[in-house]
């Protein structure tokens, strides 16, 4: 019970913020300015709060700790709560969440940019590679100098990380946190997308997490999706606050620790297929541009503004692809050991 007690908990946090900490960033005129060469009934969206995803970060991290005090007191020592069972572990776990912490406070600089100058440029790509670089490098090196020797590849499984050819594991990996963090934050367009489709994510990992006994793994997945479906409340279209790449940036690094929690980082490729095709699209319109001189293979990217140009609606956007994304929790599960 202690999972669903996180996400209740999560979710009556989060919701409960927004009465108070909307109307606040409408006092500080935290508002997001929409670019000229996006569809331009975004115009509509002019000013509308940014930074909400401090919301969802205060209610996600006063649950995991309401969870983990909880299931002490209850526990009275009971083997199936004490997940930690060395200190590398817990530190491995600590790890995790604040790469995700310090990820959403590259996204809060970028947001306060924003938000004071009032550009939606934030910081530039240079200043922001680095920084993302910076901490994906950190925590692979906490990973490794706490005694990380293997990880879970499906239809193999254990694959040795620290001698012969599994050390091609590591550059992967950084490509792997700095490729994903960006994705949630190329899905972050349209009013409640990025928070409907890392809902089903975090599902995912919260039952793929009990089915590997990570029980810690599993609360912070439940505290995740429940302050999430608090933040919709606010979020759906038509959104009364957006969560910036405060928050976006936070999703990208809890999806991916929350891979490395259960030792399959791998399996987000399908769990987070929706990301990825985001991302890709973006890839995909930059160099079939550049190599037919100006043409475009999509009205727009990344892919959910080509569908927005296309004519469908905001909501059916979201329905689709956390359809698209369930589809690949599906899959993911079939691959799971």
């Amino acid at each position: 019970m202690i999972p669903s007690i996180a996400a209740l908990v999560a979710f009556a946090v989060t919701f409960a913020l927004g009465f108070k900490f909307i109307p606040f960033l409408k006092k500080l005129h935290f508002g997001q300015t929409i670019l000229e060469i996006g569809p331009k009934w975004h115009k509509d969206k002019q000013g509308t709060p940014i930074m909400g995803g401090i919301m969802f970060i205060i209610g996600t991290l006063v649950s995991v700790v309401v969870a983990f005090v909880l299931a002490k007191v209850v526990s009275n020592n009971a083997e199936y709560v004490s997940v930690f069972h060395t200190s590398n572990e817990t530190i491995r776990f600590l790890a995790g969440i604040v790469m995700a912490l310090f990820m959403s406070a590259i996204g809060f600089m970028d947001d306060y940019i924003k938000a004071v100058k009032k550009q939606n440029l934030g910081l530039k790509a240079r200043q922001k590679t680095v920084l993302q670089a910076l901490v994906a490098a950190c925590y692979l090196l906490t990973l490794y100098l706490t005694g990380l020797e293997t990880t879970y590849i499906p239809f193999v499984g254990l694959v040795n990380i620290v001698s012969g050819v599994g050390i091609i594991f590591w550059p992967i990996a950084f490509v792997f946190i700095y490729g994903f963090t960006n994705a949630v934050n190329l899905t972050d367009g349209v009013d409640g997308l990025a928070s409907s489709v890392t809902v089903v994510v975090s599902l995912f990992f919260m039952i793929a997490s009990s089915l590997c006994f990570r029980f810690e793994a599993t609360v912070v997945a439940a505290a995740l999706c429940g302050a999430l479906i608090g933040f919709l409340v606010w979020n759906l279209h038509p959104a009364k606050v957006f969560m910036g790449d405060t928050g976006s940036m936070f999703l990208g690094g809890m999806v991916v620790a929350m891979s490395f929690f259960i030792n399959r980082p791998i399996i987000l490729i399908l769990a987070g297929i929706l990301y990825l095709l985001e991302a890709l699209s973006v890839v995909i319109q930059v160099t079939y541009f550049k190599l037919t001189h100006g043409k475009r293979l999509f009205k727009m990217s990344p892919i959910h503004h080509h569908f927005e140009l296309c004519g469908w609606k905001e909501n059916k956007i979201v329905i689709a692809f956390s359809f698209v994304t369930l589809i690949g929790c599906i899959l993911a599960f079939l691959i799971i050991k």
